[in-house]
Formats: structure tokens, C-alpha cells, sequence
């Protein structure tokens, strides 16, 4: 059995009845004297539940109780009190807790109580990952959009890592949703109700990124009139995000280290250690390994965050997830603008997915949110993406290997000819001076080429998407098909 318990008790023979009760149970147990040595055990690692005594010296138990739900609101805690006093009772239940003991107690009392708390902490936790699990298998994740399978590999990574405090480094080129990613972190985390801060990292002097992150004391420099406390302060309890950590200054990299490994800080031109209880999240687009080998990254910082990584596809490696995202950016800004139920031509969102989108996710969305504002009608047309999308399209050689025995030029020429027509004219509806156009050559020329290679075309329906089966073929002559 790996179930931790935390026990808090300033008697010490209490101490010792329940860690030997307990044990012989099979159950890991921590034991501390005060409230304040209970939480620093708390921060330090995970329990599974926690007993503790309502009069405690110093912070109370029912304090006690406050603190261990602002680390872990799941917690079951269970409360001993030597007064079976109904007040203390329900004062401990009001706050949270799962049940209380009185002593003096039966041993098998506090096993049943333990055993039904720990139960309900396994139900929590699997209703959690129940939903989460239903949303992952969903089009989306939080505010991450996606089906793709390598999308599907970022959402289940979220799942294993949010609840733990680890820090998080995630990689991914500009606009390929790093921040979206750092908040579903924190929001599937236990520092949801919390705050997540973001840092804008490098594009401040390093003295003034540091007060910003640490804080500074009244005269630390010039301008320093008044006290500040910095963002790791304000983010204590919750997450802090930095937004391209490969930007922040090599002097500043070993005061954050600091706080990533102590836990704790100094203000700007202070002497006094400020403790906190932060998880990190970091993201870059840049190699951060070729950095540190330039010495350009601090070596330990690097080992420090690449704890867990998540990995970001670019858009142009998830192509299947476009018509999601167009979908979720036209109900976004179709509602911002008044003009709901719009739709994308087919030809419109070919457009959009064969080009390879250089500013990932963001480039898509500016691009749908333009085409929104502009669209006088219902439908947006191809006309209304812009010019750098529509000559994105790259036609791309096929790779040809010679094998050994040779090849018939003549054979292999024809063969490419007649696939290259046959493709135009599916990418024409069949129509052949659409194809003609396509291919940049005459229609008189394209007539005869499909005459030569007895090339029956197919003409697709009116309006029919590029994503629906094709309808039966039906069977038309060269000069029909003009």
C-alpha cells in the first residue's frame, strides 16, 4: 500500500499511538508536532489524507485545516478533538472536513473514518480525470482546439502533468498556442482558483524584470519611493508563466534558478527571504539546448525546466485540424461582428488548408477574423482570402526512383501527363476550361492531350465540397466537357 498519511499532533504519545495504528495498516505515515511543521511537509509532497488535532499551539487545527485546503482542496482531512464538542465539530466540517474523531478513541473508529475519507479522495480524483479524459476525446480542450493524433498526444500529456506541481517547459514555434497550453495546465491543476501570471520574459532591462519578478524595498534604485511586491509574490499558491524564457538575461537565470530549487527570494535591494509556493511553467521557440551550449542559457536552469516537456505541432503538421479551428474562429468573430451563422466556400477552405501557415494558429485566426469583417453576405468566398494565403499553394514534383533494371522515359512521361490532366480536371469539377486554366495551358491543347490519353473526365456536382464523396461519375465527351 502506497497511501500517505499526514498527521499533525502536539502530543507526542498521540503522535506515536497513531503512527503505529496506522502503519500496521500498511499505511505511510508523516508525522509533525505543529501546524506550521505539517504544512512544510505538505508543500514538500503529496498526501492522500491528513488527521489532524483542533488544538494545536500556535496556528490552530481548524487554521491548520484552511492552509492544507489551499494546497490541495481534495485533501480529506479529518479532525481530532478532545472536547466532543458539536461547535468544533460542524466549525471543521463548515470548512471542509471530512469527518472528526474524539478521544479518547477506538482504534477501529479511526480506521473506518480513514478509510471512508480516503474513499471518497479516490472518487474525487477519478471523477476528475473522468472529465478530463471526456474532454480530451472531445474536438477541443479547455480553449485548445484539435482531433489531430499528435494534438491528442499535447491533451493527454496535460492530463498526466497538471495535477503535480513539476515545473513544465513547453516548446513550439510563434503562434502555435504555448499560453493556451500553460493555462489548461493550471486550470486542470489544484491551483485552479489561484492565479496564473504571465511574464513577458526579455523585454525588459534585467533590473527592472527582476523587480517586476521579485519585488523591490523602498530606495533599492532610483524611483524606488514606495515598497512593491513582485510577481512571484503575487502568484503565491498558483502558477507563473513565462512567455519565451529564452529572451530573459543570463544574470536574471540565477535568481530565478534560485526560486525553482528554495522556493524562495529576496526583494530587490532587501535582505529578507520571502518563501513562496509557485509552479513554473516555461515556454520558447527557440533551441534552448543550442543556447546553453553556446552559453548563451545557464546549463542547471535548462536541466531545471526540462523536467517535462510538451511539444506543440505546428499548424502544418496538424492539417486535419483546420476546418475545427476555421469553424471555432468564424462563431467567435461572426458573434463579435453581428453576423452569425456564416459559412466558408469549400474552394475558401481548400485555400486555407493548402497553405503552410508560417504564424501557425494566430496567422489562421486573423486571417478568418479579416475574412469576417469583410464578408458583405452569409458565405465566405475564396475572394476574401488574402493574396499571400491564395499564392500559398506550391505545386510539388513527385520524387521518382530509376530502379535498376531502367525505366521507359516515353512510358514514364505519358504516365505523368495522364495523372497530372486527370488531377487538374477532379480539382476542375470536370470542367475542362477550368482545368485548362489550372494548368496554365490552352483548352484546344488540354482537348487534344485528353483525347490522346482517352481520358474520361468526372464533373462534379454544383456546390458539392472538396471533403464529400465523390457523386457517380458521369460519362462526357471531350467537347462536352468544354
Amino acid at each position: 500500500m502506497n497511501t500517505s498519511i499526514l498527521v499533525i499532533d502536539d502530543e507526542e504519545i498521540m503522535r506515536e499511538i497513531l503512527d503505529a495504528l496506522l502503519s500496521r495498516e500498511g499505511y505511510r505515515v508523516r508525522l509533525a508536532a505543529t501546524a506550521e511543521e505539517g504544512l512544510d511537509l505538505a508543500r514538500a509532497m503529496p498526501f492522500d489524507a491528513a488527521i489532524v488535532d483542533v488544538m494545536l499551539p500556535g496556528m490552530n487545527g481548524v487554521q491548520a485545516l484552511d492552509e492544507l485546503k489551499k494546497l490541495d482542496d481534495d485533501l480529506p482531512v479529518v479532525m481530532i478533538t478532545a472536547f466532543a464538542s458539536v461547535e468544533n465539530a460542524i466549525a471543521a466540517m463548515k470548512r471542509g472536513a471530512f469527518d472528526y474523531i474524539s478521544k479518547p478513541f477506538k482504534n477501529d473508529e479511526v480506521l473506518a473514518v480513514l478509510r471512508n475519507a480516503l474513499a471518497q479522495g479516490r472518487l474525487v480524483a477519478e471523477n476528475r480525470a473522468l472529465r478530463q479524459n471526456l474532454q480530451a476525446h472531445a474536438n477541443h480542450f479547455g480553449d485548445i482546439i484539435g482531433k489531430s493524433a499528435r494534438m491528442r498526444q499535447v491533451f493527454d500529456l496535460i492530463i498526466q502533468a497538471a495535477p503535480s506541481r513539476t515545473t513544465i517547459l513547453v516548446n513550439g514555434e510563434s503562434g502555435t498556442g504555448k499560453e493556451l497550453v500553460a493555462r489548461s495546465l493550471h486550470q486542470n491543476s489544484q491551483r485552479a482558483d489561484r492565479a496564473f501570471i504571465t511574464v513577458n520574459s526579455g523585454s525588459l532591462p534585467p533590473d527592472l524584470l527582476e523587480s517586476n519578478l521579485f519585488g523591490h524595498v523602498k530606495g533599492a534604485f532610483t524611483g524606488a519611493v514606495y515598497p512593491k511586491k513582485g510577481l512571484f509574490e503575487l502568484a503565491d499558491k498558483g502558477t507563473i508563466f513565462f512567455d519565451e524564457i529564452g529572451n530573459i538575461p543570463i544574470e536574471t537565470q540565477a535568481k530565478l534558478l534560485r526560486v525553482i530549487q528554495e522556493r524562495e527570494f529576496m526583494r530587490l535591494g532587501g535582505v529578507e527571504t520571502i518563501k513562496v509556493d509557485v509552479r513554473i511553467i516555461a515556454a520558447t521557440n527557440v533551441d534552448l539546448k543550442k543556447m546553453m551550449e553556446e552559453g548563451k542559457f545557464r546549463e542547471d536552469l535548462y536541466y531545471r525546466l526540462h523536467v517535462i516537456t510538451v511539444q506543440l505541432p505546428p499548424l502544418r503538421e496538424r492539417k486535419d485540424d483546420i476546418p475545427l479551428l476555421v469553424q471555432h474562429f468564424i462563431e467567435k468573430y461572426g458573434k463579435e461582428n453581428n453576423k452569425p451563422n456564416l459559412e466558408l466556400s469549400a474552394e475558401a477552405l481548400d485555400l486555407l488548408i493548402d497553405y503552410d501557415w508560417p504564424g501557425n494558429v494566430r496567422e489562421l485566426e486573423n486571417v478568418i477574423e479579416r475574412a469576417t469583417v469583410l464578408t458583405s453576405g452569409p458565405r465566405i468566398d475564396a475572394d476574401l482570402i488574402p493574396d499571400h494565403v491564395r499564392s500559398g499553394r506550391r505545386f510539388q514534383m513527385p520524387q521518382f526512383v530509376v530502379p535498376p533494371e531502367g525505366i521507359s522515359y516515353r512510358d514514364a512521361e505519358a504516365s505523368f501527363q495522364r495523372n497530372l490532366i486527370e488531377s487538374a480536371l477532379e480539382a476542375a469539377g470536370g470542367v475542362q476550361k477550368r482545368a485548362a486554366e489550372l494548368l496554365q495551358i490552352k483548352p484546344t491543347t488540354l482537348n487534344e492531350m485528353i483525347k490522346r490519353h482517352d481520358i474520361r473526365p468526372r464533373r462534379k456536382k454544383a456546390g458539392a465540397r472538396s471533403d464529400e464523396p465523390d457523386p457517380q461519375p458521369e460519362t462526357v465527351t471531350a467537347d462536352d466537357a468544354l
